[in-house]
């Protein structure tokens, strides 16, 4: 009797655990549904109706949508909003970058990977299409498109806590103390070797309101390789915004309401090309974000006739009248690998004392004042977590003004 009574225990054991798989595996697939459903809605969402398509030899596709149809109109505060084809005012004195460099420095032009495909009609934008494997690859649907919390550098803390914050490391230039209403400068653009899919290495200017705690807010520009976002490591121009630290405002290129483009031309996130050759060709991009005195929205400029469009002025609050910071530099995230320091470059992924051809560079470095001048920096601060790592080295005079190099490999017998 007592045998059956075992069996039949090990029965309803083996029921109950069939049962407790049964509604797991049930669970599990309600859970798949609802996350391939918040996928396909987002997706929805950020890829708008294209008036034509085009096929990019990377693999992207750009699709032109028009104007009126963009992800910005998705903001409740831009529903009426009338778009501002072009600025009221560009900044005074634009000419002194522009200048053809020397000739042994000449720059030959950059255009970006998707052109050689086509072009976009009059009165549409180009955006690169989101796929589905880019969503998943995010953290969550939430999180897609957006930076993680804090990593821009503050050189003027003195916290060796905050140096190695969410393992970003930094090589910038800055300049603070003042008020700004843009900035501007030309860099060389490379392709630096990722370690990791989940880092990144990035060149870029920051435009700077507000401390560095939860009020923070900032306009960002410049090259990226990031497997994470893109699901390659292609050189990629972007741009990023936040009002509140990275918290809940905010995303990478268009990938949120916010910015307003205007231009046919140019595709945020989309691949530049050609790019930089270590003791060969350099190629290099400019970067103009200013303040319109008149209607008080933030301008970007890529090139020197590319207006992109601008971040409407109530998308800030410390940003909204002015900037108290500058930075212009390079940033990577060091995950550590295996407990050592990544090896993903920073630039061209060698040291700024190898000069111009090896080493990456910003030149013309230049700040808008209060005057709508752009101008020269009239200090010149510089910061990094670990110059054995990444390192930055400034100078000054020529036709290049106020310039510096950056960069470096990460891990070596130095940065171990």
């Amino acid at each position: 009797m007592a045998a059956h009574g075992s069996a039949w225990q090990g029965m309803a054991w083996i029921l109950a655990l069939a049962t407790f798989l049964s509604c797991a595996v049930v669970g599990t697939g309600r859970l798949e549904a609802k996350q391939r459903l918040e996928v396909q809605r987002h997706l929805r969402r950020l890829n708008k109706q294209a008036v034509k398509s085009i096929e990019s030899p990377d693999g992207d596709i750009i699709d032109c949508v028009h104007l009126s149809r963009q992800p910005a109109f998705d903001h409740p505060f831009l529903k009426n909003h009338t778009v501002q084809m072009r600025p009221a005012f560009h900044p005074e004195g634009l000419l002194f970058d522009e200048r053809e460099v020397a000739s042994h420095q000449r720059t030959p032009s950059i255009s970006q990977l998707w052109h050689q495909k086509g072009r976009c009609p009059e009165n549409t934008i180009p955006i690169r299409r989101t796929k589905r494997d880019d969503v998943l690859r995010a953290s969550s649907v939430k999180r897609y498109g957006r930076k993680k919390h804090r990593s821009i550098p503050n050189p003027l803390s003195v916290d060796p806590d905050l140096l190695n914050e969410n393992g970003h490391q930094h090589a910038i230039a800055y300049v603070e103390g003042d008020t700004y209403y843009g900035a501007k400068a030309t860099m060389n653009v490379w392709e630096p070797k990722i370690q990791q899919a989940n880092e990144f290495s990035l060149s870029q200017l920051w435009i700077l309101g507000g401390s560095f705690g939860a009020d923070l807010n900032s306009i960002e520009a410049g090259w990226q390789v990031s497997p994470d976002l893109y699901g390659d490591n292609n050189t990629r121009l972007f741009t990023y915004w936040t009002s509140d630290s990275y918290e809940a405002t905010g995303c990478y290129n268009l990938l949120c309401s916010g910015f307003i483009q205007v231009n046919s031309e140019i595709a945020m996130g989309a691949t530049i090309y050609p790019i930089s050759k270590y003791g060969g060709s350099q190629y290099d991009i400019s970067i103009l974000v200013w303040k319109d005195p008149k209607e008080g929205h933030w301008w970007m400029q890529f090139g020197d006739g590319y207006v992109l469009g601008y971040w409407p002025s109530f998308l800030f609050s410390c940003l909204e009248d002015s900037a108290t910071m500058i930075e212009w530099g390079g940033e990577v995230v060091n995950s550590e690998p295996d407990g050592e320091h990544t090896s993903t470059a920073m630039g061209s992924g060698h040291f700024p004392g190898e000069g111009f051809g090896k080493a990456s560079y910003f030149r013309n470095v230049q700040i808008v004042d209060a005057s709508n001048d752009l101008r020269p920096p009239s200090e010149f601060g510089t910061f990094t977590e670990q110059s054995s790592c990444y390192d930055v080295q400034t100078g000054n005079g020529g036709r290049w003004g106020h310039y510096f190099y950056y960069g470096g490999p990460g891990r070596n017998s130095n940065c171990p």
